[in-house]
């Protein structure tokens, strides 16, 4: 299945669970898993993939040794394991308006209120995100670790939500603590890649009671289930350039989003240098690094009942999530 795609690389790291057993930390190699419980060098770094990420210049040449050695531990046949979010993090990072093509497109499809004409919205966002890219400011908010979903887990629909939209992203995951660290040391705290959906209620962005205050994250983007993690973490150098990777999302077999990150205006360094200055990042935290062109709105056709996700980026396998609708009797607050 499509969604089992390999990553690049002799291995990756995961979270695995066999039957009604517990959650582990596994390596991925060759359509195996190991379980790296049975793997003695580690010790208490196998506790989890956020324990291996505390650890990870320590653990990184184990891992290399144990993808290695063919005996070592007890291997298991992925297909037989269920396959969840490969981190459990305990802050997530996102940056909104990261990709040009994208921006330009959301703010056509919002159809301004003051009937400006469609190729004068285009010029006015293209000026804007030069202007943004020349004052080296990217926009981040919050996202809250609740809303974090398995690779091949349903989506959840919230009954009052009407414009659910899918954006499939590269996530940077952080290995090494950073706090104020410069755009040239941050490739060093970044230990590994992953794919992320920032799945986005779109009428929920805007606070039409309150416009001088702006956007409303928490309700646009973090339901539960809102974002589709993994399936796995590829150690950075295994990944290559992160400024050069395909990001692709099919909704029902038809390619909806396929662009190259080289359309981020501000890349992973730069991302997670800039969050860097206000948060402490610790292991295990997200970067998410924005979505390309390409989304609901562009295509005016968001997410119902039934849709069927598959989201991949080059080297980092792939997810496939399907969209159920809550039930009516949940409520809302």
């Amino acid at each position: 299945m499509e969604a089992h795609a390999q990553p690049s690389g002799p291995f990756a790291v995961g979270t695995f669970s066999s039957g009604d057993g517990p959650r582990f930390a596994g390596l991925v190699a060759g359509g195996r898993v190991l379980d790296l419980r049975t793997v003695p060098a580690l010790g208490e770094a196998a506790a989890s993939t956020r324990a291996l990420l505390e650890r990870w210049d320590d653990v990184l040449p184990l891992l290399h040794a144990a993808a290695g050695a063919g005996g070592g531990g007890e291997w298991l046949p992925l297909d037989g394991l269920a396959v969840h979010a490969p981190v459990e993090p305990r802050q997530i990072l996102q940056s909104g308006a990261n990709y040009r093509t994208h921006v330009i497109d959301l703010a056509v499809a919002h159809e301004p209120e003051d009937g400006r004409p469609a190729e004068q919205v285009r010029e006015e966002t293209a000026a804007m995100m030069d202007r943004r890219a020349a004052e080296d400011q990217p926009y981040m908010f919050i996202g809250l670790p609740s809303s974090v979903t398995g690779p091949y887990d349903d989506v959840v629909i919230p009954s009052w939500c009407r414009k659910p939209d899918w954006e499939l992203e590269l996530a940077a995951v952080i290995g090494r603590p950073a706090y104020r660290v410069s755009a040239d040391e941050a490739p060093e705290h970044v230990a590994a890649y992953t794919i992320a959906n920032d799945l986005t209620a779109r009428e929920a962005v805007f606070r039409r009671d309150m416009p001088e205050i702006g956007t409303d994250w928490l309700r646009a983007k973090n339901p539960p289930t809102f974002t589709p993690l993994g399936p796995y973490l590829v150690p950075s150098a295994f990944v290559g350039d992160p400024g050069d990777l395909r990001v692709t999302l099919k909704l029902n077999g038809d390619v909806m989003q396929d662009e190259s990150t080289k359309d981020m205006i501000f890349g992973v360094a730069r991302l997670v240098a800039y969050a860097s200055q206000t948060v402490r990042l610790l292991p295990g935290d997200l970067v998410l690094t924005g979505s390309p062109a390409g989304n609901g709105m562009h295509w005016g056709r968001l997410l119902r009942d039934g849709d069927v996700m598959d989201g991949s980026i080059t080297g980092l396998g792939a997810q496939r999530n399907r969209c159920v609708a809550e039930s009516t009797d949940a409520g809302e607050a």
